[in-house]
């Protein structure tokens, strides 16, 4: 049965509109540094419907059934890669660069920072194919903006 669903989606990918390709891409990165320690927590899964409706202009139900999907999605898959290549093919350096605050938006979701969490959003800063300098930026504004909150 997980097999049918996984083939599904991939065969609906190869046929579907790119930018639902990359909405999903990106919410399975943002679900999965929310799942890094095991439990999603619902100011995680909070901060994943709020970057899903801020970068992609979705409204409240969009976001969570693009949730929805792509933790189906997730749960099948063996590799981060696949989704990275997607945002890699489509987004600009700028676009990922957002992509990776989000990211780190999700990690802070919860006040704190596990060692496990800042060790995926390093492989992901890896896979998007960002620098050092971009990944502690995009660190540093999202702790800034937390502080002034």
């Amino acid at each position: 049965m997980l097999k049918k669903l996984v083939d599904l989606l991939y065969r609906t990918t190869a046929q579907e509109d790119p930018a639902r390709q990359v909405r999903r891409a990106a919410c399975v990165l943002l679900l999965e540094v929310a799942h890094a320690d095991n439990l999603l927590m619902e100011n995680e899964l909070a901060e994943v419907n709020r970057s899903l409706m801020g970068r992609f202009g979705l409204n409240a139900q969009e976001a969570l059934d693009l949730v929805k999907e792509s933790e189906a999605v997730r749960a099948a898959s063996h590799d981060l890669w696949q989704f990275a290549r997607i945002i890699n093919e489509s987004l600009s350096v700028a676009e990922k660069t957002g992509l990776l605050e989000d990211l780190w938006r999700v990690v802070y979701a919860d006040g704190h920072l596990q060692k496990h969490e800042d060790h995926l959003v390093h492989k992901l800063m890896d896979l998007l194919r960002l620098n050092h300098q971009q990944f502690i930026a995009a660190k540093l504004k999202v702790l800034d903006a937390s502080k002034s909150a």
